[in-house]
């Protein structure tokens, strides 16, 4: 019998990221609903953030089939590399004003790199052409701290950076508006965590659940020949 993601793959779905898990047994709730990848935080100001030990018992904890992905803002390059290598961490997802040159010694580390870029802050979308990462989170870019902050946005204003480039869609994410977002904006991938949360850093399974049942049941409008580009291989 096709599984929820094998069928998703076959209808031309965006990829899953849930992003800021603090538990072991949440990931592992997630990761059995059929998420690609998911997110813990480094960054101390963030209500999800979570110590080295914390984020490596929850990577290891899942399937290497389900990627595990790394969030630091503003980040030295040996301090991500060694929660890169002490987590066994498949991919890094840089959320502040990184330069071009740290992304390219990352990505020579043969690990895939994702640089957010912003919709209405710094660093905008026009300076996709500066990096050369594995592929680009787009959100709006408001808010007190780095990240989508629960904020809904204009998600069609990523429409045409997707044309050029590979991109997972964040900001305001939740069941609700998932179909929209995704008919809006065309991601290869999404990237959902405060819409999917009882309380900040802890996960719902049924929440996720509710968000990826909305997904396969969206009909999307490609662009005909566009098909989604897998981010989390």
């Amino acid at each position: 019998m096709m599984s929820l993601k094998q069928k998703m793959e076959n209808d031309n779905k965006p990829q899953v990221k849930v992003c800021g898990f603090t538990r072991v047994e949440e990931a592992l709730e997630c990761a059995s609903l059929g998420v690609d990848a998911i997110g813990c935080v480094f960054f101390s100001k963030s209500p999800r953030h979570v110590t080295e030990d914390q984020a490596r018992e929850i990577c290891m904890a899942v399937s290497d089939k389900v990627k595990t992905v790394g969030v630091f803002v503003n980040e030295t390059f040996d301090n991500i590399m060694q929660k890169v290598n002490y987590c066994c961490l498949d991919c890094v997802q840089l959320h502040g004003r990184e330069s071009p040159e740290l992304v390219s010694r990352l990505v020579q580390e043969n690990i895939l790199v994702i640089k957010a870029l912003f919709a209405e802050g710094r660093p905008p979308l026009e300076k996709a052409a500066n990096y050369q990462a594995s592929a680009y989170l787009v959100e709006c870019g408001k808010g007190t701290l780095p990240g989508g902050n629960a904020l809904q946005w204009d998600w069609g204003k990523a429409y045409d950076f997707g044309k050029q480039q590979p991109f997972i869609l964040a900001g305001g994410l939740a069941p609700e508006n998932i179909c929209r977002a995704v008919t809006e904006s065309a991601p290869d991938a999404v990237d959902v965590s405060s819409g999917v949360e009882s309380s900040p850093g802890r996960k719902d399974s049924h929440k996720v659940k509710s968000f990826i049942d909305a997904l396969a049941r969206c009909k999307l409008n490609r662009e005909p020949g566009k098909k989604i580009r897998r981010i989390f291989k």
